[in-house]
């Protein structure tokens, strides 16, 4: 019962506060041109950096565009013109699948007694 309650409280679909959570928090990423995977910090958590780090090139650059475009905004005290905030996709994930494999990767070193491929150390 309590794992369908967590499931119902979290589930945009179903419960209307989190859908005006995920709403303004679309908002906010709009202003800006960020998608939500963006906001992962890679010194923070270093499976996001090795995930990052298999990423294709590509995918990293844009990354780091949208990243300096929204540091650059922030700065000016501006947001980005309303056209463009209406083509922005914050919600859609680049990271979030290899995010997966590398923790299943690392779960998977660990119940076998390997050692790790990094130090996992916070800097």
């Amino acid at each position: 019962m309590l794992s369908s309650l967590s499931a119902w409280l979290v589930n945009p679909r179903r419960n209307p506060l989190a859908r005006l959570h995920m709403n303004a928090v679309a908002s906010r990423l709009r202003k800006y041109g960020l998608r939500y995977d963006d906001l992962y910090d890679p010194y923070h958590d270093l499976d996001i950096k090795e995930a990052l780090g298999r990423l294709p090139r590509e995918v990293v650059d844009a990354r780091n565009q949208r990243l300096k475009r929204a540091m650059d905004l922030s700065m000016k005290h501006q947001y980005l013109p309303a056209d463009v905030q209406a083509i922005q996709t914050p919600f859609r994930g680049y990271l979030s699948d290899m995010l997966a494999l590398v923790k299943k990767e690392a779960a998977e070193r660990e119940a076998l007694g390997a050692l790790p491929l990094y130090q996992r150390t916070i800097p």
